[in-house]
């Protein structure tokens, strides 16, 4: 346990290292400072003058680094002053630990900006003990985390002298740990008016570096919570993002929406998203037909095609007991795109045995019932179908339009088991379901089809479900909603 009395000599002792050539005397003072600060009755109790002769020599050692970068180097020199430098980081570091009043002290004294110079100092120096910048880099970035805890006037100081540049800089430093706490600096400082910033053209690459690294780096979970808490909640950010983005990135952009919407009801995703993502399907679904070719092969290709999977998949998800989001059955033209590219991929998967064609190769499924294959395209038309389902749930022009596209007999024509396609059996009744709902034109049309022997629904009665009559209407038995 530190003993608060020690303050007065400690004080003298870090000033003494301004009047002498360094040696490792002074290292070991600056680490005893340290350790002090761990106890939190001398962090309340160190004086000012302390930190004020701290300050001092970090400015010091960020002169000396910079002129020995210049210089002809004495390479034992350098080492000390990198592992000087680290200490003053850790000291600093330790002594913002729950105590605003040392957070508000170090950064009236000056410290957040010297600091930022020798961070930004070493992205660009040339030293010849390249690795001996990792320790400092990380202790200096701890200390930013922990000068900007709980404190807005630090976080805005620190955002306005590293964005986007510096941030941007640390967040491509080839260690893991610089990275990891740069990304918890970044994410403890943003707010709503900074996310918006991010969007402009001159600063989309960093919010482009941080969504690479959720795709390159996902066990990073703090690059993973600027995307879900903060990114994802800004539709200017995401469109943005988006028409900067690869095709793969892209993918990964769609997945973390994805499995945002997954885990939370109110997960604060904006309508705008929404429509700009509805809007983003409609433009480039055609690209997934390109699988059934040899045209697939080539990777620019499959990852668009890729693109439009991930897109539908998110699209399904928003239609699911989403209420924020069933305003996409309004959604111009939605349906009947959807409508129609399912048309399209059936007519393919008819013509020939390509990879849109139905097939009974159940081998390839494990004992949980997913499938083992990697198609790209497993389940597509069954999720095509889902969102048409989605899409007319309690909506009569919805119904009407898919009767009036002919979609009716194309989503019976999609009733048999498919191991492409699994479930697609149970997204077609549930479809069929919502599409018969107090709709008579809509259940004459099936009844003429079973009469006429076509494309009927006779594949419902094989699975168990029974369509019956019942106050002149068509039921369809046992079916629950289940979207």
């Amino acid at each position: 346990m530190a003993n608060t009395d020690s303050t007065l000599d400690i004080s003298p002792s870090i000033a003494g290292i301004l009047n002498e050539e360094h040696c490792p005397e002074h290292l070991q003072v600056l680490k005893t400072f340290t350790a002090a600060l761990r106890d939190k009755e001398y962090r309340d109790a160190v004086e000012e003058e302390a930190f004020s002769s701290l300050l001092n020599v970090l400015s010091r050692l960020c002169d000396e680094l910079h002129a020995a970068s210049c210089d002809d180097q004495d390479l034992q020199s350098v080492a000390l002053q990198l592992q000087l430098t680290a200490e003053c980081f850790r000291a600093q570091r330790n002594s913002c630990v729950q105590s605003t009043r040392n957070q508000s002290l170090l950064r009236e004294l000056g410290f957040i900006d010297v600091s930022l110079k020798l961070l930004s100092f070493f992205q660009t120096a040339h030293l010849e003990s390249r690795d001996g910048i990792f320790e400092p880099l990380r202790c200096g970035i701890q200390f930013l985390g922990n000068l900007s805890v709980g404190n807005q006037m630090c976080k805005d100081d620190i955002w306005q002298l590293s964005f986007p540049n510096l941030l941007l800089q640390l967040l491509s430093v080839d260690d893991e740990k610089v990275v990891n706490y740069a990304s918890m600096v970044l994410h403890t400082c943003l707010d709503e008016a900074k996310v918006e910033e991010l969007s402009d053209p001159q600063n989309i690459q960093l919010a482009l570096r941080v969504m690479e690294l959720c795709r390159t780096q996902p066990d990073l979970d703090w690059t993973v919570l600027i995307a879900t808490q903060y990114f994802l909640k800004s539709s200017a950010l995401v469109e943005s993002m988006y028409s900067g983005m690869s095709h793969h990135e892209r993918v990964t952009l769609l997945e973390l929406l994805f499995a945002q919407l997954q885990e939370d009801d109110s997960c604060g995703i904006p309508p705008s998203v929404a429509r700009f993502l509805a809007s983003s399907f409609q433009k480039c679904c055609g690209a997934v037909l390109t699988l059934a070719t040899g045209s697939a092969s080539n990777d620019e290709v499959l990852q668009e095609a890729l693109t439009v999977i991930s897109l539908l998949d998110v699209l399904c998800e928003m239609t699911s007991d989403h209420r924020q989001f069933m305003f996409l059955q309004d959604h111009p033209d939605l349906l009947v795109t959807t409508v129609e590219l399912l048309g399209q991929v059936h007519a393919i998967g008819k013509a020939s045995k390509n990879i849109f064609s139905a097939a009974q190769n159940f081998s390839s499924f494990s004992g949980d019932g997913d499938p083992s294959s990697h198609s790209p395209v497993i389940s597509f038309k069954a999720h095509l179908i889902r969102l048409i389902g989605n899409l007319c749930y309690s909506n009569t022009n919805n119904q009407n339009k898919v009767r009036e596209l002919e979609g009716i007999p194309l989503i019976l024509d999609n009733c048999s088991i498919d191991s492409n396609n699994p479930f697609i059996s149970q997204w077609a009744i549930f479809t069929i379901r919502n599409l018969l709902e107090h709709n008579m034109q809509n259940q004459e049309q099936v009844s003429a089809l079973e009469r006429r022997g076509t494309a009927d629904y006779s594949a419902l009665k094989e699975l168990g479900f029974l369509v019956e009559e019942r106050d002149g209407g068509l039921l369809l038995k046992s079916v629950r909603k289940d979207s």
